[in-house]
């Protein structure tokens, strides 16, 4: 089964709630594992929080959350009139009271990045997304969700990052979870 949906939502905080219901929804119905929705409604939720603090609308006043499921994969996508710098991984670090929503989504996908076309800045992930055949989709198979990682796995929250991870483009899933290079 096939899941996508376009959705145009104002440039407010209530849009988050009601993207998160609605790609939930959408994923549950198509027979998505409950761990994978979750992690799903997780990127979304922190993409769009992004968009919708730091970029401006799209010129209709709204910003788009795109996502399409095809055969085992999830790409959801937000889309935003831009902003006066590029979306990155923060620092993060353990004093911040922000700054660590790309590195979540970067723990939760398989890869993400950001493309920019015609005053429009869209910022997209890709996880997989396993199906269950029946009523086990409560029990998804060993590793399909991901767990949250301890601090040792981002070494860089203590530290500044050495480098931009900004080069990214929509074809490339990042190997190593982080921006493609």
């Amino acid at each position: 089964m096939r899941a996508s949906s376009v959705v145009l939502l104002p440039h407010a905080p209530s849009s988050v709630a009601v993207a998160r219901r609605r790609l939930s929804s959408e994923l549950t119905d198509s027979g998505v594992y409950d761990s994978v929705v979750d992690d799903a409604s997780v990127i979304v939720s922190e993409l769009l929080s992004n968009a919708l603090r730091h970029a401006r609308p799209l010129p209709s006043g709204q910003v788009k959350v795109c996502w399409l499921c095809r055969g085992d994969l999830l790409e959801v996508e937000v889309s935003d009139g831009g902003a006066m710098t590029e979306p990155r991984r923060g620092p993060g670090t353990l004093s911040s009271l922000g700054g660590r929503g790309l590195g979540i989504v970067e723990a939760l996908s398989e890869g993400w990045g950001v493309r920019h076309e015609d005053g429009t800045t869209t910022v997209w992930a890709i996880l997989r997304t396993p199906r269950s055949s029946g009523d086990d989709r409560m029990d998804a198979p060993a590793g399909v969700h991901a767990v949250v990682p301890d601090l040792s796995a981002f070494p860089d929250l203590l530290d500044e990052p050495d480098e931009d991870l900004c080069n990214g483009s929509r074809s490339e899933v990042a190997r190593s979870r982080a921006y493609p290079t």
